[in-house]
């Protein structure tokens, strides 16, 4: 499944654009990548690896704005049709998976 983070922070005030910068950063750590501004996106294994990142974003929410948690399916994600211009991409591949024997 992917997790995504959307986000709609303000920036008017210094301290408003360190909220910004440390929950973006955040979510980098936590192995988000952008999508799109504000949009950004997490391959989870499982339902349970998706329900702690989610309790992680929870703990580092900024005091204003707005932050959306979505879920989807692998296949859902699949079907994303992503264009740069009016020239159709390739959508990000979920990442290798690692075998443990």
């Amino acid at each position: 499944m992917w997790l995504f983070a959307l986000f709609d922070l303000p920036v008017d005030s210094s301290e408003a654009r360190h909220q910004y910068t440390r929950f973006r950063k955040s979510l980098i750590k936590q192995g988000f990548m952008m999508l799109q501004f504000s949009v950004y996106a997490r391959f989870c294994g499982s339902d349970e690896r998706a329900d702690t990142i989610r309790k992680r974003i929870k703990q580092v929410l900024p005091q204003e704005g707005e932050v959306r948690i979505m879920a989807i399916t692998d296949h859902q994600f699949g079907k994303m049709e992503v264009f740069t211009g009016k020239k159709r991409v390739e959508a990000e591949k979920p990442p290798q998976q690692l075998s443990f024997f």
